[in-house]
């Protein structure tokens, strides 16, 4: 999988993609994460990519010329082209795994207040928010978008299964985890871990994943109850 990241920052992230799980994927040629700085596309002799917003208001807009000529450079007819922005629809793992299948992806990092809205409107396919917070600009949500796909590409993940008791898939927060010791300064491990009955292990791991779900987001333990009635 290809993914090409338009930023105006891209030092911020250099060293995350080249660093733990991602830095793997990279080395093995499962993923291709090209970065690219906006600023390349300016026609301004100063390399300027932003302006003041018509009918006045604070801060800058990143105008359309340089993020058109960019994202005209490096998509494809097929690629999906994403706007990291505070107003996108919520980053989940179900919309990780539908991007994660892709071949190509076009990320767009915007700054100051936002891109003009005809880039949005012409370019764009989708938007995505990781969070009802503003960041400074969308760098680093394009990094976390990266990590979150990346994990439901086959062979990025050093165990397939370790996907299966992630927080959030089938609707679920993570079961609790332990290793050794088994019994640390008076806390001990739950006996079912250490009986070897894997069968007991699972419904136990389940029954945690629930419980959990319903005492700290009911909001998921609901939609769980509602798919399975």
């Amino acid at each position: 999988m290809r993914i090409d990241l338009l930023t105006l920052f891209p030092e911020m992230v250099r060293g995350f993609f080249s660093e733990s799980i991602l830095g793997r994927a990279v080395e093995n040629r499962i993923l291709d994460i090209v970065l690219h700085d906006i600023r390349d596309w300016s026609c301004d002799k100063h390399r300027r990519v932003d302006d003041t917003p018509f009918g006045g208001g604070a801060g800058m807009v990143m105008a359309p010329q340089a993020l058109f000529d960019a994202i005209e450079a490096v998509r494809t007819p097929s690629s999906p082209v994403v706007y990291l922005c505070p107003d996108g629809e919520p980053l989940t793992n179900a919309l990780a795994r539908d991007l994660g299948a892709e071949r190509h992806l076009v990320l767009l990092s915007g700054h100051y207040e936002g891109i003009d809205q005809r880039v949005r409107d012409a370019l764009v396919t989708r938007e995505i928010s990781i969070g009802d917070y503003v960041l400074t600009n969308g760098t680093l949500a394009a990094a976390v978008l990266v990590d979150c796909l990346a994990r439901q590409i086959p062979g990025v993940l050093g165990e397939e299964n370790s996907l299966t008791g992630d927080s959030f898939n089938r609707s679920l927060l993570a079961f609790p985890q332990y290793t050794r010791p088994a019994d640390f300064r008076g806390m001990a491990v739950p006996p079912v871990l250490l009986s070897g009955d894997h069968g007991a292990i699972a419904r136990w791991r389940h029954e945690q994943q629930v419980e959990k779900t319903r005492r700290r987001r009911p909001d998921l333990f609901l939609k769980k109850q509602e798919s399975t009635t």
